[in-house]
């Protein structure tokens, strides 16, 4: 986050599937708003999450029960100034609202940022258990008067972390 009074920072996360590393909430620390790209993995997550920050979330494949059932699948929200739109899964990614600046998703646990047309593409990866050898990671995105400005953040684990399939 820059030194800019009115800038902040916006918290990233998808995918943890129940699992909340405390390397997760260690690198949203600080954030004033923190974005769940879904397949959450349980209510608790949102609540911890919520600690940290007010939470917004969207319903993964496999976020199932009623409280799954209260979470929109896609969602747009304006936050200082920079729109999001937000869903899990970019297979099912609608023609985007006007002025969306920062496309969230999940789904795929690969990290992968990137700028396209003017909006920028963010999927912060996993944050919960891992998959194959791919990298555990959460995002962080400064708002400020220069626009959205994404980074990716890959969470350090211990040397015993092994490999899940």
């Amino acid at each position: 986050m820059t030194g800019d009074r009115s800038s902040f920072d916006v918290g990233v996360i998808s995918d943890t599937h129940g699992l909340l590393r405390p390397q997760a909430l260690a690198a949203l620390a600080g954030c004033r708003h923190i974005l769940h790209g879904g397949d959450i993995g349980g209510p608790d997550i949102l609540e911890r999450l919520a600690d940290i920050a007010p939470v917004s979330a969207v319903r993964g494949n496999n976020d199932r029960g009623a409280w799954a059932e209260r979470l929109p699948e896609q969602l747009r929200l304006e936050l200082g100034g920079v729109v999001f739109f937000m869903l899990h899964d970019l297979a099912q990614l609608p023609p985007l609202p006007d002025g969306v600046q920062v496309l969230v998703s999940g789904h795929s646990h690969k990290p992968r940022l990137q700028q396209r047309d003017g909006v920028w593409w963010l999927n912060p990866g996993s944050a919960g258990p891992r998959r194959f050898t791919l990298p555990i990671s959460v995002a962080r995105v400064s708002v400020g008067a220069a626009g959205p400005e994404p980074r990716l953040i890959e969470l350090a684990l211990p040397a015993t972390a092994t490999a899940r399939r």
